[in-house]
């Protein structure tokens, strides 16, 4: 639940007085600005050059928000740790990486303007992972590869399709859950 801790009205720059105009209200706003610190939040990790590691994940005031710069330290995303990037299939590389593939293949038809492709994104990064070393998982963006998308007749998009042996062996359209793929995957595992 968040939480209004402070707040202030600053005037939009064309409104500040000018110097030229006006020198004792425009030494005014400039030492109101010196005196005002407004709340910093990072919710990062920052990694110093001594690879010491805190936690800036609430509010916080004064000098210890500018300890990582100070420091020269690096923000670093913590999800980056986590996260999966299944590779995409152009025509050139779809017989070595899904025809050829040893283990079953699930490949995903999308495009970068369908909704329901970005929503079902997250799904098959998360498969990716929970199945890596039993399952392949690729993407074909159909706007580059429409050949691919063509010879197996996506109509429409998302389109996951799960190979096995070079065969088509399932296929699940639109933005489904993850139990659904789940339960897809288990048959040919």
């Amino acid at each position: 639940m968040a939480t209004v801790l402070e707040s202030i009205v600053v005037p939009r720059s064309s409104a500040l007085p000018s110097p030229t105009l006006s020198p004792i209200a425009a030494s005014s706003v400039s030492s109101l600005t010196g005196r005002l610190r407004l709340p910093h939040y990072s919710g990062l990790k920052v990694r110093s050059a001594l690879q010491t590691t805190r936690s800036v994940g609430s509010l916080s005031h004064g000098p210890a928000s500018g300890l990582a710069r100070r420091r020269r330290g690096l923000v670093v995303c913590e999800a980056q740790d986590t996260a999966v990037e299944v590779p995409a299939v152009s025509d050139a590389t779809w017989q070595s990486l899904v025809l050829d593939a040893e283990l079953p293949v699930l490949v995903e038809f999308w495009a970068p303007w369908c909704g329901p492709c970005r929503m079902i994104h997250p799904i098959i990064d998360e498969l990716a992972k929970q199945y890596a070393g039993k399952l392949k998982c690729y993407k074909v963006n159909t706007d580059e590869s429409a050949s691919v998308a063509t010879r197996y007749g996506i109509r429409s998009i998302p389109t996951v399709i799960i190979f096995k042996d070079g065969e088509k062996k399932d296929a699940v359209i639109g933005a489904v859950p993850k139990s659904t793929l789940t339960t897809s995957i288990e048959k040919f595992l």
